[in-house]
């Protein structure tokens, strides 16, 4: 959900700045003649603004998965510790259990002729 968001961020930071930059050029005080050779100029730029805003995405989304890929094998360690521990718990617990029963048992078996 995240990078959807980043990507709907981003088209509308370069919305914003497209609608911006005409609006300055159409309420500038210059010739029309000049303002259209602004323009052509700025139109001849947006494949190159709209590759650096892609690769900028890019490069996000690419952070954000690695970030993500190393949260996960963090966690996934983690339970790993968390099970063994459960497992070693679980023998000492058992070992404590079955040796009373040991003792005693054997202990019975001395008392009888």
């Amino acid at each position: 959900m995240g990078k959807n968001r980043s990507v709907i961020f981003m088209g509308g930071m370069l919305l914003g700045a497209a609608i911006g930059t005409l609006s300055g050029l159409l309420v500038a005080p210059q010739t029309s003649r000049q303002t259209r050779r602004i323009l052509k100029k700025s139109a001849q730029a947006l494949p190159e603004i709209a590759e650096d805003v892609s690769s900028s995405v890019q490069i996000q989304a690419d952070r954000l998965s690695a970030s993500a890929l190393k949260n996960w094998d963090e966690t996934l360690d983690r339970l790993r510790d968390a099970i063994a521990a459960g497992i070693e718990a679980t023998q000492q617990e058992r070992e404590i259990l079955t040796k009373p029963e040991v003792e005693v048992s054997s202990e019975a078996s001395d008392r009888q002729p």
